[in-house]
């Protein structure tokens, strides 16, 4: 039996001790043969089989190292991605295996394995640090080889580590501290206490790092910087760094600097000009937290000093700015304190800045800083101009630009449209020269470009292009096979279906003029006297309508059609013309939708979790070809987006196929909330189904998930269309069932009214607060006092006046919570002037 045999038989019973006492024995001969077969056997065995056959790979790769000849050849062997997923533990066996080389050609291979290292794939790490170790080579500087060090660091083993001698200084440049730090703060603060470390050189690195990262900072630094528990003279020595860190560092930061600051002004080892600026750093940042903060040490501070009641009046009248109702009157109380303190600029700053406060605190203010202070006119932001959706974009001028924008690596729903529109005009127009524009792709044929992917939408059009150069060469691709017809089975498949319906009719020799579908406005509609343009051109022709381009079309047009295009439309005499005057005649019945909330078993992590399911209620005397419309999926997609504009007149019934994509995915990051702006494009009822699909965005947990459901609410408060009855309902049982998450809707809320629909905020609001308001000895949900601010907020800018009975009730409350403060400042507001005053 030969070398190679015996290696391939105690590789195949998976073997590894085996196969390193083999290894050992090899000499150069045995070594050079082992390495001409050992690349072929690997490549040999199937990726599809790799669960029979993963037992062979610890021995294959020792086999690699022992054997193959170059330093570059056994780091590529190493890093092979079949050995990614391979048991770890073998280093030490690699290690002795290449001692067997000579140093020069161990420290190259060190080298290239601390060059190949990742944050996210460190394999061999150790084998690099030991080789680097016993050659004496400098220690490779890259920052996972660091990062390596810093995971591996203990303080038995650093004092005659060469790497720690290396790298020690460097500890807080390394990039990738984050990966590696948390677990070692111990052996850090360890290893300054032994004197291994200098103990001045860390706290510098520690606050160094902390300004380079600012809002990025790491949390394991604050821990370490407690650890090591400075003394007041070495606080002082970093004051200016800590005041410098207050602004933009995560609060964890800024609290640690705040607690040093607070130290040394009470020890009077605080510079006035650094106070003045600690305090009007905090008072600048959004956090509770740290304002609450910045209020306790503002007033000791000045109790302490007078002299500093300018600077810390300039801080409150910040404050005044916030808006949260218990953060004023903390600083309204410290203002009218320091009032006899205060001098010609802080009475200044204070004055300014309370003409903004709420009528009570602002009368507090001004009766202790001399009266006369009129409250601001309210700022009114006006509703940004909305049309229909996105403008359409216009046709392709040449062969060549289609064929430019046919070869991007995605597309959406419009420029779907346009290339499909593009692919008809000028497979009439200029054949010849769209041929050529493709023939890069088809001399020799491109079958990645052409693809096989029957989810992807660049395939899908493509696949019709190809059908027009060369109906042939699509014999040799494989077949892209759509899951359902191009019928009203599914939006994502009318869209594809009538790519391969297209691509079907170029494959039969086929000719089509024109196409009928494609949108005229931005919102997908389609204007009804431009399809009797197409209809009469196909006419003409003598050409069939495609199915799945017809049904799009009508689909497309809009609820109210002129009465000259209904008569226009009955003069039609092909099965086409004949349709499309009775759906404009008629139109699409409007559906009764209902929306369950439901438990269903997730599969993947064995549990139920919440869906939304909804039902269309469907008329007994629906056309057949409009059923589909009213069953819908639960299928996923990612091309939620595309949707709206497949019928864009009948809202409803897109959201309800929308409802449960968008449940499922209240948690995820796939950005598909940004079908709701298509959606607040689109005419028609909304019920039901758009207020469930608007609250799903209006919950999700992203923010930028969440600017898409404010964007949809803003488009309908522009267009008068805000559903607020419906969505305040919907909002309610969402809450109430502890799907949504109050606090999220608030936010969507505020930012709506910030941009100018106050108005329609408000009337969502005032229908949604006596559903949530807590009763009586209840304890009130998150958010509950949120929503009463945000209401405030758009009832201040709307000037509304209204009758709040269960929100005058939790004012009349004892107490002084938030929820109580907050319903008293909105009760306020909007209260109806007293019949005495009429």
């Amino acid at each position: 039996m030969s070398t190679w045999e015996r290696l391939v038989k105690l590789a195949e019973g998976g073997d590894v001790a085996g196969v390193f006492r083999l290894l050992l024995e090899l000499d150069a001969d045995d070594r050079k043969a082992v390495a001409a077969q050992l690349p072929r056997h690997l490549a040999a065995q199937r990726p599809e089989d790799w669960w029979s056959w993963r037992h062979q790979l610890r021995p294959l790769r020792l086999a690699g190292v022992a054997c193959l000849g170059g330093a570059a050849a056994v780091t590529a062997w190493l890093f092979r991605r079949e050995f990614q997923w391979t048991e770890r533990g073998d280093d030490e066996r690699v290690i002795l295996l290449l001692r067997q080389r000579p140093a020069e050609w161990r420290a190259d291979v060190a080298r290239r394995i601390a060059a190949r290292l990742r944050l996210n794939d460190m394999r061999h790490w150790e084998v690099a640090a030991a080789l680097v170790r016993e050659t004496g080579i400098e220690p490779p500087d890259g920052d996972a080889f660091m990062v390596g060090w810093l995971r591996a660091l203990h303080p038995g083993t650093a004092a005659t580590d060469p790497l720690f001698t290396a790298f020690a200084p460097r500890l807080f440049d390394i990039d990738g501290l984050g990966e590696a730090l948390p677990e070692q703060v111990g052996t850090i603060a360890r290893l300054v206490e032994d004197d291994r470390l200098e103990r001045k050189r860390v706290i510098d690195g520690i606050v160094g790092r902390l300004l380079r990262d600012g809002p990025t900072a790491l949390g394991a630094l604050v821990v370490l910087h407690d650890r090591l528990d400075l003394d007041i003279d070495e606080s002082a020595e970093r004051a200016r760094d800590y005041t410098r860190l207050l602004p933009a560092g995560p609060v964890a930061v800024a609290d640690l600097a705040l607690a040093q600051l607070r130290r040394l002004e009470e020890a009077g080892r605080l510079e006035e000009e650094l106070f003045a600026e600690a305090v009007e750093a905090l008072a600048f940042r959004p956090e509770k937290k740290l304002l609450r903060a910045a209020l306790s040490w503002a007033g000791d501070a000045a109790l302490r000093d007078a002299r500093r009641a300018d600077v810390v009046l300039a801080a409150m009248s910040l404050i005044f700015a916030q808006d949260t109702l218990a953060l004023q009157e903390r600083a309204v109380r410290l203002a009218v304190k320091l009032a006899p303190q205060a001098g010609a600029a802080g009475r200044e700053a204070v004055r300014q800045a309370a003409a903004g406060l709420p009528e009570e605190l602002l009368e507090r203010v001004s009766a202790a800083y001399g009266g006369g202070i009129a409250a601001e006119e309210v700022t009114v932001t006006p509703l940004p101009a909305v049309g229909q959706g996105p403008a359409s974009p216009s046709p392709y001028s040449s062969p060549d630009q289609l064929v430019q924008a046919v070869s991007a690596r995605e597309v959406d729903a419009h420029t779907f449209e346009r290339l499909l529109a593009g692919l008809v005009e000028w497979s009439q127009r200029a054949p010849d020269a769209l041929r050529e524009a493709l023939r890069p792709r088809l001399e020799p044929l491109d079958p990645l470009f052409f693809g096989h992917n029957s989810e992807d939408a660049v395939h899908v059009v493509r696949r019709a292009f190809l059908a027009f150069a060369s109906p042939e060469a699509g014999d040799s691709l494989p077949k892209i096979a759509l899951r359902q017809p191009p019928t009203l089975g599914g939006f994502k498949q009318l869209y594809f279906g009538r790519a391969d319906e297209l691509a079907r009719s170029f494959e039969e020799g086929a000719s089509y003029p024109v196409l009928l579908a494609t949108p005229t406005a931005g919102s997908g509609h389609i204007d009804p006297g431009v399809l009797l343009d197409r209809l009469e051109l196909l006419e003409a022709a003598g050409a069939r309508a495609l199915p799945g381009d017809l049904v799009q079309a009508l689909l497309r047009l809009p609820r109210d059609i002129p009465d000259a295009c209904v008569r226009r439309a009955q003069r039609l005499t092909s099965e086409a013309g004949r349709a499309c005057a009775a759906r404009m005649r008629d139109g699409i019945p409007d559906p009764r939708v209902t929306v369950h909330l439901r438990s269903e078993r997730n599969g993947y992590y064995l549990s139920n979790w919440p869906v939304l399911r909804s039902v269309l209620h469907m008329p007994d005397d629906l056309p057949e070809e409009l059923r589909p419309l009213y069953r819908p999926g639960t299928g996923y997609a990612y091309t939620l987006e595309w949707w709206p504009l497949a019928m864009p007149s009948h809202p409803e019934i897109v959201a309800a196929h929308m409802v449960w994509m968008l449940s499922i995915g209240i948690d995820s990051s796939d950005s598909q909330t940004q079908a709701l702006v298509g959606l607040a494009h689109a005419d028609g009822p909304l019920g039901s189904a758009v207020a469930h699909a608007l609250a799903c965005g209006m919950g999700h947990t992203n923010a930028a998930d969440r600017a898409a459901a404010t964007d949809a609410l803003l488009t309908l408060a522009a267009r008068g269309r805000v559903p607020a009855q419906v969505l305040a309902q919907t909002l309610t049982k969402l809450v109430a069932e502890g799907f949504l998450k109050l606090n999220r809707v608030v936010s969507v809320l505020d930012d709506a009214t910030q941009a100018g629909a106050h108005e329609a905020v408000w009337e969502v609001v005032v229908r949604l607060l006596p559903g949530v308001l807590p009763q009586e000895g209840e304890r009130p949900r998150a958010g509950v006092a949120d929503l009463l601010a945000a209401g405030a907020r758009a009832a201040r800018i709307a000037g509304v006046r209204a009758e709040l009975p269960e929100v005058a009730a939790v004012a009349a409350r004892k107490g002084s919570s938030r929820l109580v403060q907050e319903a008293r400042r909105l009760q306020h507001l909007v209260a109806l002037p007293s019949k005495s005053t009429l």
